[in-house]
């Protein structure tokens, strides 16, 4: 058989294949996956309807979902080159210690950039065959400038170039970071939905209490962790009426965190609110995480997270997120009065900056109602008295 026929071929197939879903990111962008009861939802990157998004499908129904490495272009490249310089940063312990879904994304971001043209005096090149050591913040900043349409594209094509830059100044490659010298886009967005309170209302009216879905809210609500945390509570993390656990998020960095401080992953303690325990203690649960897919094991952080879509779409809250039900809780807190501090404890905050975005928020508002009487006339205020 051709490769023509082959390809026909691989779409008729494709079509045919069960288990896949698809949808349209925010940009509009199709997005494929596959999708079957009781296991991962799986991103298939290749094009439908070819060969490699067939090679791709069959990883996936064998349950080899680890994402193939792409090799980066054998071209000219040498030793001062970008791509090697790229290449020297995946192997380093900066780059081997970040999460997996970091990596794909990361890698996925740093390749295309290797594969993007710049014009050159001597013509356009692939910018992973020029010399690092030239990069200015101007190329930089063209690199950056390719994606303003994208803005959080944009922003994250800095922050990984800005990584990359910076373990080679650890490594005595280079001096300077280039990269600190750009500035983020402003996206004008802000970002995940956070839920109101007539949203968490319907969404309590369609999942009463004793479902799984509504002790995912209430774990969501009233606990304030990511939805890569929210999965591993349980029952034997409770000592005394309050959660003792660790932080997944950056739990694999820490050993390359020089701070004496700061050498293991971080730690929480949150006290279970009456309202979290009357849905706990309601809810059948497993016995290491209260929160278990129909096979009775815990969730992985991204079945969770399309599980929770399920449960939001079934509520009609199309735009609600487990991440949008995390900032909620952040905005009610600070309006009912948490300093910034409060927040930083119950959320896991390491910077002030975090926190005062709803506190400044939380103040907005409490400003406003103090000093709208100071808006009415003098004489009129008088004349009231």
């Amino acid at each position: 058989m051709g490769l023509s026929a082959m390809r026909k071929a691989a779409v008729k197939v494709e079509t045919n294949f069960p288990h896949l879903l698809r949808d349209k990111d925010r940009h509009g962008t199709p997005r494929t996956y596959y999708r079957r009861a009781g296991r991962p939802m799986v991103r298939l990157h290749s094009q439908p309807g070819t060969l490699e998004f067939v090679a791709e499908y069959q990883r996936a129904v064998e349950g080899n979902v680890a994402a193939p490495v792409k090799a980066l272009p054998k071209t000219e490249a040498n030793d001062d080159s970008l791509r090697s310089l790229i290449v020297g940063y995946y192997k380093s312990a900066n780059f081997l210690t970040l999460a997996e879904s970091t990596k794909r994304s990361r890698r996925g971001i740093l390749d295309h950039i290797c594969e993007s043209v710049q014009q050159t005096k001597a013509g356009p090149k692939t910018r992973g065959t020029l010399p690092f050591s030239d990069m200015k913040a101007t190329h930089v900043r063209a690199i950056r400038d390719e994606k303003v349409d994208l803005p959080g594209a944009a922003n994250g094509r800095l922050k990984a170039l800005s990584q990359v830059f910076s373990w080679a100044i650890e490594a005595d490659l280079i001096e300077t970071n280039p990269a600190r010298a750009v500035r983020k886009l402003s996206s004008g967005s802000e970002g995940f939905h956070t839920w109101t309170v007539e949203e968490v209302r319907r969404y309590e009216a369609k999942h009463p209490i004793g479902t799984k879905a509504r002790l995912a809210l209430a774990l969501l609500l009233f606990t304030g962790v990511r939805r890569s945390d929210v999965v591993k509570l349980g029952h034997h993390m409770e000592r005394d009426g309050v959660l003792h656990f660790a932080e997944t998020k950056g739990a694999k960095s820490k050993a390359l965190n020089r701070s004496k401080n700061n050498l293991s992953p971080k730690t929480r303690t949150l006290p279970i609110l009456p309202e979290l325990r009357e849905v706990i203690d309601a809810t059948p649960s497993g016995q290491f995480a209260y929160l278990t897919t129909v096979f009775n094991k815990p969730f992985t952080a991204p079945g969770f997270g399309n599980k929770f879509r399920e449960w939001c779409d079934a509520a009609g809250l199309a735009d609600c997120s487990a991440h949008g039900c995390r900032k909620a809780g952040a905005k009610i807190a600070a309006e009912n009065g948490a300093t910034v501090h409060q927040l930083m404890a119950i959320f896991g905050w390491n910077t002030l900056r975090q926190a005062e975005v709803y506190t400044r928020d939380a103040n907005k508002v409490l400003l406003a109602g103090e000093a709208m009487h100071l808006l009415v006339p003098r004489e009129k205020n008088k004349a009231s008295v």
